[in-house]
């Protein structure tokens, strides 16, 4: 992509009503636009990472046995009236009539339409573990819309429901789920610490996947030597404490929620009346687990880990940056436009700075866009040998020749 070409329209100033760093650079950087509080609108910059952090969420999910799907953000009331939620989640739901006086709402969360398409189609135990994804928009009357596109009221997520006969099934499936979230969140650059949080009336325990931040919302309690890690919320420990688990000692801190997953057992299954025939030919309540990403959230947190505010500079996780290398003309275009090519040819994602503008102008502009690698191409450069090759993750920096940059990408 040519950046004379590209929508991307940065900002110096910070905007008066950002109220966290991903807000901040995200609107700066022309990633999103924020429309009012809790909604914002994807530009090409950020629908790139979107889309990319969905197709490593996909990747993940798909291991695993997940089946993709697509379910309906409009929705009949007397669907959610089935599980009382209708009224139960009055608070957030977004609720109106049609023109013939039709109850409808925004779906904030699809338990009780995927049990609607799984129980229209399954009959038999034979036919379980079931897994169903999608990748949605939720609506959400959320009253404390605000750190940008961390809470928001209109947002993307990824959603999977599994459904089982058995609770040894269940588990079995859960645990997969917990390494492909791991797994996943690595690839975003993302340490997250696997949670113990409330399993509300489902169970005793859900999970949570953490990121340390001083900006994150919860407080966790984590140990110094062992994995033991649990929200403030259910935490039996305070700071300073001895480990419940080892000779650890406990430490404090805030961390941002990216991901959950939770039995949901068959509180939904049982109000849907939704069961299936199993070996003694009886019939079953389904147990379901519930797995969630925000996809908004996910990026906005790698942001809040990964931006300079010093510097004013972001680097993008490889798998997710928005483009895998930046290339910058300094008034060499003839000799840039061929590596340019060469870079298309090879299928290798680049944004060539082609614009007559300062030096300055295009580095500072580079550092808002974020990409993990860098080439210049200068009459310096091409005095010293070729092209300066930069990688922004590792710092490593160097003279590369001109027949030569397309293989270091490699």
């Amino acid at each position: 992509m040519k950046q004379s070409k590209l929508f991307i329209k940065t900002r110096k100033e910070v905007p008066a009503d950002a109220d966290s760093i991903n807000a901040s650079y995200l609107i700066r950087a022309c990633f999103v636009q924020k429309q009012m509080a809790g909604v914002h609108a994807l530009l090409p910059l950020g629908l790139k990472v979107v889309k990319k952090i969905e197709d490593i969420i996909r990747q993940e999910m798909n291991t695993i046995g997940g089946q993709e799907i697509l379910m309906n953000v409009l929705q009949p009331k007397e669907l959610w009236d089935e599980t009382g939620r209708s009224e139960s989640a009055v608070d957030i739901l977004y609720k109106f009539q049609d023109s013939r006086g039709k109850d409808l709402l925004l779906a904030p969360t699809h338990e009780e339409q995927v049990i609607d398409i799984f129980r229209s189609h399954i009959k038999s135990y034979k036919d379980l573990p079931l897994s169903l994804y999608q990748f949605q928009t939720k609506f959400r009357n959320e009253p404390r819309a605000k750190s940008g596109l961390l809470r928001g009221r209109e947002f993307i997520m990824k959603d999977m429901y599994s459904f089982h006969a058995t609770e040894e099934d269940f588990n079995s499936y859960y645990e997969k789920a917990k390494a492909a979230y791991l797994k996943l969140f690595k690839r975003f650059d993302l340490n997250t610490k696997l949670t113990q949080a409330s399993g509300g009336i489902f169970s005793e325990f859900s999970h949570e996947f953490q990121v340390l931040t001083p900006v994150g919302e919860d407080t966790i309690y984590y140990c110094d030597k062992c994995d033991y890690t649990v929200n403030k919320e259910i935490a039996k420990v305070k700071e300073g404490d001895k480990c419940l688990e080892c000779d650890g000692t406990i430490i404090m801190d805030r961390g941002i929620e990216v991901g959950n997953i939770f039995p949901l057992s068959t509180k939904y299954t049982k109000a849907m009346k939704t069961t299936v025939k199993v070996k003694d030919g009886s019939e079953a309540n389904v147990i379901m687990g519930c797995y969630g990403i925000g996809i908004e959230r996910a990026m906005a947190t790698v942001v809040e880990t990964h931006y300079d505010s010093a510097k004013n500079k972001m680097v993008w996780p490889e798998e997710i940056a928005p483009f895998a290398v930046h290339l910058i003309s300094l008034y060499k275009n003839k000799e840039t436009e061929k590596l340019y090519d060469e870079f298309i040819q090879k299928g290798v994602e680049v944004l060539y700075d082609d614009r007559d503008i300062s030096a300055g102008e295009k580095f500072a502009e580079a550092d808002l866009v974020g990409c993990p690698k860098r080439i210049i191409v200068s009459e310096k450069s091409i005095s010293s040998g070729g092209a300066e090759y930069t990688d922004l993750i590792s710092g490593e920096s160097k003279i590369v020749s001109m027949g030569g940059v397309v293989e270091v990408m490699a």
